[in-house]
């Protein structure tokens, strides 16, 4: 049976078709790494970086956690609310009756059931008619 080197709390979070595992190491020094690429190497807007880090700020856990992700499917945006849900559910593992409300509180533990309309037949896409001269 596998047994990890550190120990470390797990966390699963999705968004759209994104999934994420998540692993927060305690006693570290703030760095996350996605499929094994910095952040700031992995996602080039600010405002992604920025959702990531969301549930670290609002338990002022920034520098105190390391992280790796491991994430497929979906687009950066789906990706980066993936992630923010996989850390926000490991952050609960880590102590539950201190960051719960917290993390509540903020929409962090819930899981965005936004999902994209399926395409319709005798349509272009879900909703989108296609256009008609008028001869």
């Amino acid at each position: 049976m596998y047994t990890p080197k550190k120990a470390y709390f797990y966390g699963t979070g999705r968004r759209k078709s994104s999934v994420a595992r998540v692993r927060l190491f305690p006693g570290g020094t703030g760095e996350i790494k996605i499929n094994n690429r910095t952040i700031d190497n992995y996602f080039g807007l600010e405002t992604l970086k920025l959702i990531v880090r969301q549930p670290l700020e609002a338990t002022n856990t920034t520098d105190k956690f390391d992280i790796e992700c491991t994430v497929v499917g979906g687009g950066f945006t789906g990706q980066a609310g993936a992630i923010r849900h996989g850390i926000a559910r490991a952050l609960l593992q880590a102590n539950t009756e201190e960051y719960r409300p917290t993390l509540k509180a903020a929409g962090f533990l819930t899981r965005d059931p936004r999902m994209k309309e399926r395409k319709k037949y005798g349509l272009k896409a879900a909703r989108r008619a296609p256009q008609f001269s008028k001869r």
